[in-house]
């Protein structure tokens, strides 16, 4: 079969990739939510940005530690039948946030909704890679990365809307209707994905966590991830607050802020994804690593701006996360052998969740806010992002020589 015809998309191709789409559209809208009410819940639930900050890493490091310690079984069980038990708990823990009534219930009800939501991503870019050829992954990647511009576009916009004229509980019941949509359309149109299990690693589960922990071919891989997880995590956790705070951005702008940035990200994401394909992973990523760079080091010493002014450069901040994020997925899933794939993702999924709430809870100790409201220290945050961003195309380079030489080695 010719390259052409092996790289197109199939219907039951399209129909998988909108359905994790919209699985990834719901863990990404709940994220980015928590990122985003920090304008709101600072004030609402009278607590500093120290206390902000771990209430935005209960998430990432529950679900961290889910991840490391179940990794090893998520190559013995058909993939569908993982994705419906852990998204059926991350839509429990949805409930119990939407629920909560205090700051300290609704930290408890972050680590539930981490336990089980933490491993929900790494199932479905398992399934993905699965079912799609190495061609393909670029684009296939680039379609996924839609569902947080569609986040933005459709969902997180109304989810602050919501949250700023009624409450910021129902912004969560949102989230929770649109994910009872989705865990039936797995239920009901995704197929089983079980071919793993003919090659599947016999022994001690945990045994197989650690091999694929201490496989150099793999860690380069997670250290990447690591770093742009990090990176980003540390920049928006209070951006909404700066934003609002310190550059004159209206509460009631925020959704149009976020809104344009979807939009700008629904487009672009395929776009970014066929480049990916067409001019290398490497070449994409160096080009969005510059682009966050310059943007970075403009926004974070920004002051009181113009509305048109801040759109742009978040929209732009967006835009470079999508440029550094698809490459890197896709050459990140080439690394892993067939029978490692789950437990791989599950591994990286854990390694990111859990070095992603240590960098919300740091970026809660590099900035502070004064009693003015204004959001402190944020010109010192965005030289730790931009150090990040630069170490990250150094790693990259590596993981693109590494795959070269191994495509020549097997050749």
């Amino acid at each position: 079969m010719s390259t052409e015809a092996t790289s197109k998309f199939t219907p039951y191709q399209f129909l998988l990739v909108g359905i994790l789409a919209l699985v990834l559209f719901t863990i990404v809208l709940d994220f980015m939510l928590m990122s985003a009410l920090s304008a709101i819940l600072l004030p609402k639930l009278e607590i500093t940005t120290k206390q902000f900050g771990l209430l935005v890493s209960a998430y990432p490091i529950s679900g961290g530690i889910s991840a490391i310690l179940l990794s090893g079984y998520t190559d013995r069980f058909d993939r569908k039948k993982l994705l419906l038990f852990f998204y059926s708990g991350f839509l429990l823990g949805i409930i119990c946030c939407a629920n909560a009534p205090s700051y300290q219930v609704l930290v408890v009800a972050r680590v539930i909704t981490g336990i089980f939501g933490g491993l929900v991503g790494a199932i479905s870019f398992a399934i993905l890679t699965d079912s799609f050829e190495t061609n393909q992954r670029g684009r296939a990647m680039g379609y996924l990365q839609m569902a947080s511009a569609g986040s933005q576009i459709m969902g997180l916009p109304l989810a602050l809307y919501l949250a700023s004229e009624l409450d910021w509980h129902v912004a969560f019941w949102l989230i929770a209707a649109i994910g009872i949509i989705a865990i039936f359309l797995v239920f009901w149109k995704i197929k089983p994905v079980n071919m793993h299990l003919h090659r599947q690693v016999n022994g001690n589960p945990l045994r197989h966590s650690l091999n694929i922990i201490s496989n150099r071919n793999y860690l380069i891989v997670f250290l990447n991830n690591i770093l742009l997880v990090s990176g980003d995590i540390i920049l928006m956790t209070f951006s909404s607050a700066f934003c609002t705070n310190n550059l004159g951005v209206h509460l009631d702008d925020l959704p149009l802020l976020y809104l344009i940035a979807g939009i700008a990200t629904f487009i672009c994401a395929p776009i970014i994804g066929r480049l990916t394909d067409k001019f290398g992973k490497l070449n994409i990523f160096v080009a969005g690593a510059i682009i966050s760079i310059l943007v970075v080091a403009v926004f974070s010493n920004l002051g009181l701006s113009p509305l048109w002014a801040v759109i742009i450069i978040h929209t732009l901040i967006f835009l470079g996360i999508n440029a550094r994020s698809i490459p890197s997925s896709a050459l990140g899933t080439v690394m892993p052998e067939v029978e490692d794939r789950g437990a791989f993702m599950a591994v990286d999924a854990s390694l990111q969740q859990a070095v992603g709430g240590l960098a919300a809870v740091a970026a809660g100790w590099i900035v502070f806010q004064s009693e003015d409201g204004m959001i402190n220290n944020f010109p010192t945050l965005g030289v730790v992002v931009i150090t990040i961003m630069i170490a990250t195309i150094g790693v990259m380079y590596v993981i693109d020589r590494m795959v070269k030489r191994r495509n020549i080695t097997s050749a």
